[in-house]
């Protein structure tokens, strides 16, 4: 059982510090954009950038090549997770999988209702999908400060709930935050995603194949209006979850290999005979054949994306000059539309949500598992912050206003959610003798 369980933990490990490193980019963006240095912020995330030539030429300033082209790479990772947690995971049998769904649209559904109630009137409206998303890194983060023996159960029921929650996101990417389309791109852009559905169909194993088809989707999804980070959502879902190779197999030829390694061991080598090269080629290739394509992209891109794409796109966004206007942005129908959502919404329509699904028979609580530690965790999911600012910045440009205080209510929201779920799990898990 524990060599089943060390991959997730793995996992949560990395978001766990990732989510350290966040929140200190977080801060850092904060701190430069109101200090004397506040002029270097803005000039250097304004820099013009330019790729291409001929008919293919994209020019973005630095700031939307981190929004459009680093988060699409965040978002190819969210769709190996997604359909990892559909394929084997927690998603996978219905009944396992009914609590995290149902906790996860009872937590989109109430702070996207909240915030229209509060702002529903203003030109602020287009705002109510910013309350919707779980930052998972974030969350991860605070539950494994605050209990480090915290059951795994736990850990992995507000995975997969980030998860459905980020699959929210995307589609309200996709559905809601596009603004006009281009015909002649989305067509090249269902030209790649075919040819990569194709290439699934024919066994095609090799990552590198679908992350170049990938590419041409991203640059096509990009010129077509859609926002470019769906591109890697789609390349994600269809990249291959099967292996060659089982593990018996892979067992018993990795016994096999290694015993024609030994015979050809001698004191005082230097070189490796041919036969034994030959046998550590082959074990690299039963080594390969023995985890998915899609295994190994997700284990690839776990770190880059939370120790470096994440905190670049936190340092990039977070940066709100507040100047002498926090009550003006505080008080601004944004501000208290996120705040409201992400502070009430989320934790009642996790629990509501949650409460409905065990009431009627559909899920039932993990065991070790309480609704103590179902309201710790729904606090935690008011965590925002990454995918909550990313709406933010489509649903009101990334200048102005609008999009300063959304930000605002959105880091107050999240450290209010994550200080209260801190205190709530630390107190479960105690109570618990974890």
């Amino acid at each position: 059982m524990t060599a089943i369980l060390r991959p997730i933990q793995a996992f949560l490990h990395t978001q766990a510090a990732g989510g350290v490193l966040l929140l200190g980019a977080a801060v850092l963006a904060l701190v430069w954009a109101n200090s004397p240095l506040a002029p270097a912020y803005t000039a250097l995330w304004s820099t013009p950038f330019t790729v291409g030539g001929g008919p293919i030429v994209i020019s973005k300033p630095l700031l939307l090549w981190v929004n459009d082209g680093l988060m699409a790479i965040f978002f190819f990772l969210v769709g190996l997770e997604i359909k990892r947690e559909i394929v084997a995971g927690e998603l996978s049998q219905p009944r396992q999988a009914a609590l995290s769904l149902a906790a996860a649209v009872g937590g989109m559904l109430v702070p996207a209702l909240l915030y229209v109630l509060v702002a529903g009137g203003t030109d602020r409206a287009a705002g109510w999908g910013i309350p919707m998303a779980t930052d998972i890194a974030f969350a991860l983060g605070v539950l494994a400060l605050v209990g480090s023996r915290a059951p795994l159960a736990l850990k992995v029921f507000l995975t997969a709930l980030a998860i459905v929650d980020d699959l929210g996101a995307v589609l309200v990417i996709a559905l809601f935050y596009t603004e006009q389309v281009y015909t002649g791109a989305l067509l090249w852009g269902a030209a790649f995603l075919g040819a990569m559905i194709a290439a699934n169909r024919l066994g095609v194993m090799r990552p590198g194949i679908y992350l170049l088809l990938g590419l041409g989707l991203w640059v096509a999804t990009l010129k077509s209006g859609v926002h470019a980070t769906v591109a890697g959502v789609l390349t994600a879902l269809t990249i291959p979850a099967v292996r060659r190779m089982d593990e018996a197999g892979f067992a018993a030829t990795a016994r096999d290999l290694l015993g024609r390694f030994e015979t050809g061991v001698h004191p005082g080598d230097t070189v490796a005979s041919p036969d034994q090269t030959d046998a550590i080629y082959q074990i690299r290739a039963a080594a390969t054949d023995v985890e998915s394509p899609l295994a190994r992209l997700e284990h690839a891109l776990h770190a880059p994306v939370a120790w470096l794409i994440m905190p670049v796109f936190a340092l990039a966004n977070a940066g709100v000059a507040l100047g002498g206007n926090i009550p003006a942005l505080v008080g601004d129908p944004a501000a208290l539309g996120v705040i409201l959502g992400l502070t009430v919404g989320k934790p009642v329509g996790v629990i509501l949500m949650a409460w409905l699904a065990v009431r009627v028979g559909l899920a039932a609580l993990p065991p070790g598992i309480t609704w103590t530690h179902i309201t710790g965790v729904s606090l935690l999911t008011g965590i925002g912050f990454t995918m909550s600012i990313f709406i933010a910045n489509l649903a009101f440009g990334t200048e102005g206003l609008a999009v300063d205080a959304a930000k605002v209510g959105i880091l107050l929201a999240s450290v209010i959610m994550g200080a209260a779920g801190a205190v709530v799990l630390r107190r479960s898990l105690r109570a618990a003798g974890a």
